[in-house]
């Protein structure tokens, strides 16, 4: 029998590009409905393993891509929000949480796609609260999963005849690693565990694979959606890497014992559909739920030995720069408001410490164009608008409890504080998306305003943690040198600008590199008011 290749390859090909799209919109849709608290949930509720594996299972489920859920942990790990521990069960949760587009695929709602996509379609376009259109985003979604599918299915039908494929699904019945590895490729190409099992229930519902086969392909799929984990953490902290490696560890040991296994596990699959009446599909879906579950319980109670090898397998110093609060304890707030006021200035000056940190990596960037500072500064503004927001909470809590008038004031400078650091955290930001600029168009500057620029910078950096000093000590006598320090800022700034205008006129300076050179001398300028502002509040 002739087969038409082309057309095969073309259907199975659009099928998955349907499928990929389908589940991923009908994910962004779950998550939009979800709204902006996935990662809080993330961050709330981790507090132990075994949470962790509930709180992994629940938001893979609402966004329906394990390797969506892990490549947010490995953003939390990096960001400071998470401890490798917590991730490790958030992963094996993820795990699990998957498996439900197999019991979805399972139910054969197939023949109802082309209506459900139609009303999905009606909620998208016909309606405008934004409500309505989610749940028509995940209509739509859901569908389009089945339709790409059915493609995919028809797609592969003549390869039931095609001797070639028939041998070779004879031989991963007989020789199982290769399954595993077939599995394993085809993943890490396809990038999502959902779509190879998906495949794999259609081949297998339409007769082209035994069970033997198809078992330990679906091992090597958990392994290859690993691969967006790994994508993600590359360039990432050491802890993000090492929750990326947990997933990658998990799955591969999860994969060993099944496969050592994989005589009782068949038989276990098999007794289970004659009990359930299970279709075909639905087969391939509960041998997926259970391995992932039984994976789980299994390797649970070693999450710290997991965390061990990781550690060992990739070394280094972790430096991940702590978003969360180091010093507020609410139970203070109605215990000893005072001594909560102290906490609170305490955290105002640990937030200061970052805009300081921001400087000096936003400053090493300018003098030696190393691009890792970017990340540093944006991990940095992030912690920094984060604890902005958590000691902005708790200074509203403890606004409510009776205050002396000192400590009133000191409340109330507190809130003046936190917006003038926040402000600078923003200065710094700009300077680095200037310095990027002058890098995508290639705009150098000249020594001379290098030379004047870095002066500048040194000078406002200084007078910023003279401005924190100050604040920590409550001392005037530093405050005094601040104000001096902001007025030859001013100076400064003025001078450096009719400098730079001579060096564009007689052509030293290019325009582009003017641009940059007078917005971060502007930016600079404005730091010194905020630090001029912070030290206002010291009496």
């Amino acid at each position: 029998m002739d087969i038409n290749f082309q057309e095969m390859i073309f259907q199975f090909l659009g099928g998955l590009g349907l499928f990929l799209f389908a589940i991923k919109y009908m994910g962004d849709g779950l998550q939009k409905a979800a709204g902006d608290r996935l990662r809080d949930i993330l961050d709330k509720f981790t507090t132990n393993p075994f949470m962790g594996v509930l709180v992994g299972l629940m938001v893979t489920v609402l966004i329906q891509s394990s390797s969506g859920t892990t490549v947010i942990t490995v953003g939390l790990v990096s960001a400071g929000f998470m401890t490798l521990r917590q991730a490790i069960g958030v992963i094996m949760g993820a795990n699990i949480g998957t498996t439900v587009t197999a019991f979805i695929i399972g139910i054969d709602v197939g023949e109802y796609a082309y209506p459900i996509m139609a009303l999905g379609a009606i909620f998208l376009f016909f309606f405008k609260k934004s409500t309505i259109q989610n749940i028509g985003q995940i209509l739509f979604g859901f569908a389009g999963l089945f339709i790409g599918l059915e493609m995919m299915s028809s797609g592969m039908k003549p390869l039931r005849d095609w001797q070639p494929f028939l041998e070779l699904t004879v031989q991963m019945s007989d020789i199982p690693v290769l399954g595993l590895v077939v599995g394993t490729i085809f993943t890490l190409i396809v990038q999502s565990s959902s779509a190879t099992v998906g495949i794999l229930q259609g081949l297998y519902a339409e007769g082209l694979i035994p069970l033997q086969g198809a078992l330990p392909v679906l091992f090597g799929d958990n392994i290859g959606t690993t691969i967006t984990a790994i994508l993600a953490s590359l360039g990432a902290s050491v802890a993000a890497r090492r929750a990326a490696a947990t997933h990658v560890l998990f799955n591969i040991i999860g994969s060993i014992i099944f496969m050592l296994l994989l005589v009782p596990f068949t038989a276990y699959v098999e007794w289970i559909t004659g009990v359930l009446n299970l279709e075909n599909k639905m087969q391939i879906a509960f041998a997926h739920g259970t391995f992932n579950v039984a994976n789980t319980l299994i390797q649970l109670p070693f999450i710290g030995a997991l965390a061990w090898i990781v550690t060992k397998l990739i070394p280094g110093e972790d430096n991940v720069i702590a978003h969360k609060p180091k010093y507020l304890d609410e139970s203070l707030i109605a215990q000893s408001p005072s001594v909560a006021l102290g906490q609170a200035k305490m955290e105002v000056l640990h937030m200061g410490a970052y805009s300081v940190q921001g400087m000096e990596e936003a400053l090493n960037y300018l003098q030696t164009g190393d691009t890792k500072a970017i990340g540093n500064v944006e991990q940095l503004e992030e912690a920094i608008n984060n604890l902005d927001r958590k000691s902005t909470d708790y200074l509203v809590k403890l606004s409510k409890q009776a205050l002396s008038k000192t400590e009133s004031t000191l409340h109330h400078n507190l809130f003046d504080n936190i917006r003038d650091i926040e402000r600078i955290g923003d200065h710094v930001e700009n300077i680095v998306e200037f310095l990027q600029y002058r890098d995508a168009n290639k705009a150098k500057l000249s020594d001379e305003a290098q030379a004047e620029l870095v002066e500048m910078y040194e000078f406002t950096m200084e007078t910023v943690r003279l401005a924190l000093q100050a604040l920590e000590k409550n001392d005037p006598s530093i405050a005094k040198e601040v104000y001096a320090r902001e007025n030859e800022i001013d100076v400064m700034e003025r001078k450096l600008r009719k400098m730079h205008i001579y060096r564009l006129n007689e052509g030293i300076c290019n325009g582009s590199a003017g641009i940059v050179f007078a917005d971060i001398i502007s930016n600079l300028e404005r730091i010194g008011d905020h630090a001029k502002n912070i030290v206002d509040t010291v009496k």
